[in-house]
């Protein structure tokens, strides 16, 4: 039998998280505000389900263009191309890299 090739196929480990940090996600984390040009790590968070990017997205570094609504948009990488996705804040998180 065919295996399925749906939008979360291959997700199991990287969606999982430890058991302590299980539940809602922290109210800081939703109310972080960013400002065009910030750069953030995109970050899964299994517990909201609402504008999760795919699964490619995962860890990657992008740079924000704007606020949209709720979500943001971001500009990301993706070989030579740059792909623009739009997340919300609890997908995300601030780089503080270089």
């Amino acid at each position: 039998m065919k295996g399925s090739k749906g939008y979360y196929s291959g997700t199991r480990s990287l969606l999982r998280k430890p058991v302590r940090a299980r539940g809602k996600p922290k109210i800081s984390k939703l109310l972080h505000e960013y400002a065009a040009g910030d750069e953030v790590i995109i970050k899964m968070d299994s517990s909201t389900q609402k504008s999760m990017p795919h699964k490619r997205f995962h860890g990657k570094i992008g740079h924000i263009v704007e606020k949209r609504g709720r979500g943001y948009v971001i500009s990301v990488p993706q070989g030579e191309a740059r792909k623009t996705i739009i997340v919300r804040s609890e997908h995300m998180e601030p780089y503080t890299g270089q």
